[in-house]
């Protein structure tokens, strides 16, 4: 059978572990050496065309509609995939053919973010912790809970901006406000957030309110674009995936219009240290619409441009894995909830992309890091060694 000879091509160099497929007409192989501890189940037919012109989207979508199963590690199976240098899966050369222009207007920033955080509150408080973080945690002791970890995070954050009481701080992307209420109670700063999801505005709001911090917390439901204070600091963490390639030029240059002269930034955000990360067409389409990973050397040109220096680089990868282990198995733990409320292909839509992140973590194919950013000369206002990031947070 043709479609099959092809299907052997493909799958025999996809992962660098041994792999069994079994094929929708009963027939089955064995891919790799050794024995295989993951079996791949192909419930129908799916067309070589589009698996090899948009492998991630096809898989995906078969994987939502049930075409496909896996039996065995998931996470394992795509970080071998990620790992594999002759993969099908990780060769992007037909994507960029058929990705349409996105626009990242004001007006398609706002329903490319509402689109994915406007789900509901409801959805996330499933499976985040009680800070309702949703990126990267950090684990000082890996015994940590997500919450602690997460409140690690970014209690880093603002230690690295080394910041000093009674001045202001804005935070873009402000998500549910973990940020802004520990740099209000915790730092003693003046914190603004920016959002444009009316879910976490709304939740930020009434927390404001019920912490009794009116007049020292505020937020804001508009573009970051908008802004024209000024502020002594600037956090910003798992914004500028959002803002497109096109952007991210723009994206740097405002955090240098919203800072103070020698002001600081901590800008945390999902990273690429190779090229070729950018954009994935299933992530694009039903998770992240309109994201794009810029890889470091994007980011290092676009912070230069904009007339910020870096004074420190963090990779954290191993502790974005680890959150997105816990959030998946938090999640499990009220998958039949999910499949009464939103139905079985967007429960498994997201079982897969909680899963295939970790995975891309695990194999490196993506990083998160933490650049410390100066509106002026590297280093100006900070101590002399990095030992205050960890002594203080």
């Amino acid at each position: 059978m043709l479609e099959e000879k092809t299907y052997d091509k493909l799958l025999g160099h996809a992962f660098d572990i041994p792999v069994k497929v079994e094929y929708w007409d009963g027939t089955s192989e064995v891919y790799g050496e050794g024995t295989p501890e993951t079996v791949i189940q192909l419930k129908k037919a799916i067309s070589i065309k589009e698996l090899t012109s948009l492998p991630t989207l096809t898989l995906g979508e078969a994987y939502m509609n049930g075409d496909i199963e896996v039996k065995g590690d998931l996470q394992e199976l795509v970080a071998s995939a990620y790992r594999s240098v002759n993969s099908f899966v990780t060769d992007n050369s037909g994507f960029l053919k058929f990705l349409p222009k996105i626009s990242h207007s004001e007006k398609n920033s706002k329903e490319d973010v509402q689109s994915h955080y406007d789900i509901g509150n409801d959805f996330y408080r499933l499976w985040l912790d009680k800070t309702m973080t949703y990126s990267c945690a950090y684990f000082k002791d890996e015994n940590d809970t997500l919450e602690q970890a997460q409140k690690n995070k970014v209690r880093h954050v603002l230690t690295k901006l080394n910041p000093e009481r009674g001045k202001t701080l804005v935070d873009i992307g402000c998500g549910w406000g973990s940020v802004l209420f520990m740099a209000a109670e915790e730092f003693g700063l003046k914190a603004t957030g920016i959002t444009l999801s009316q879910e976490q505005y709304d939740q930020v709001k009434e927390e404001i309110k019920t912490r009794g911090l009116e007049g020292q917390v505020d937020v804001y439901l508009e573009d970051y674009r908008e802004v024209e204070e000024k502020f002594d600091y600037a956090t910003s963490i798992g914004m500028f995936e959002h803002v497109g390639k096109e952007n991210l030029p723009k994206y740097f240059e405002q955090v240098q219009k919203l800072l103070v002269p020698n002001g600081r930034a901590l800008i945390h955000g999902i990273t690429g240290q190779h090229e070729g990360v950018g954009s994935d067409p299933f992530l694009s389409k039903y998770i992240f619409p309109g994201g794009y990973i810029p890889n470091v050397a994007e980011n290092l040109t676009n912070i230069m441009n904009a007339g910020l220096q870096l004074t420190d680089l963090e990779p954290l990868r191993r502790h974005y894995q680890k959150t997105l282990e816990i959030w998946y198995q938090n999640y499990l733990e009220h998958i039949d909830t999910v499949v009464d409320r939103y139905g079985e292909p967007f429960s498994r839509m997201w079982s897969l992309y909680l899963q295939a992140c970790a995975a891309s973590f695990e194999a490196g194919n993506i990083d998160v890091m933490q650049y410390l950013l100066v509106n002026g000369t590297s280093g100006y206002g900070l101590p002399m060694t990095r030992d205050y990031m960890y002594e203080n947070s």
